[in-house]
């Protein structure tokens, strides 16, 4: 397997789970929180600053400047972007490898780019499976929270629609097929690429 692969996914539609399985079947490296520890590691910034910017926009600042003003400083969600970035080559560099979310897929060039949806109901069951004693009505707003944070986050960073599947080499859905299903479809593929 020469391939690095990366992974976008809705919350909740088992996109971590499906990279993990993936890596472990395929012998190669998973990251996913992993890519934060190198990336503060190669550039000086605190990995909680990396945790509080997370594949968000929301902390975007907007560069004041002054008549007296002689350093343009580059926003801190900016900065983490730029690492995070480096990162990921950094990583991908190394070898094959399951990068999951951070724009990895328009960060990298050739690698194969999977994005993991399921209906909203599937993605509730899930989430309400993992977080026992979750209220279902907070749990599906958080839900849609965080796929909104994760797409404004992809569209500032890469001008293109997250979850479009011109921008993947594989959509799929782990409502219909489930997980196992979807593993098999991407190993595949992937088996194609190799021939």
């Amino acid at each position: 397997m020469s391939h690095v692969i990366t992974i976008s996914r809705e919350f909740g539609s088992g996109g971590r789970e499906l990279g993990l399985r993936l890596a472990e079947k395929l012998g190669i490296p998973f990251y996913d929180k992993e890519l934060i520890y190198v990336a503060a590691k190669e550039s000086d910034i605190a990995e909680d600053v990396f945790h509080e910017y997370e594949e968000s926009v929301d902390h975007v600042e907007i560069p004041a400047y002054t008549p007296f003003s002689n350093i343009y400083q580059v926003p801190m969600s900016d900065q983490i972007f730029l690492a995070q970035g480096r990162a990921i080559k950094k990583l991908a560099g190394e070898g094959p490898c399951v990068i999951v979310g951070r724009c990895a897929d328009m960060v990298l060039e050739d690698s194969v780019n999977l994005f993991i949806c399921a209906p909203m109901k599937k993605r509730l069951e899930r989430m309400l499976t993992i977080e026992k004693g979750a209220e279902p009505r907070e749990m599906e707003r958080r839900i849609r929270e965080i796929d909104r944070k994760r797409k404004d986050y992809y569209q500032y960073y890469t001008g293109n629609t997250w979850g479009r599947a011109p921008h993947y080499d594989l959509c799929l859905n782990t409502g219909k097929a489930g997980i196992a299903g979807c593993l098999e479809t991407v190993l595949a593929y992937l088996d194609t690429l190799e021939k």
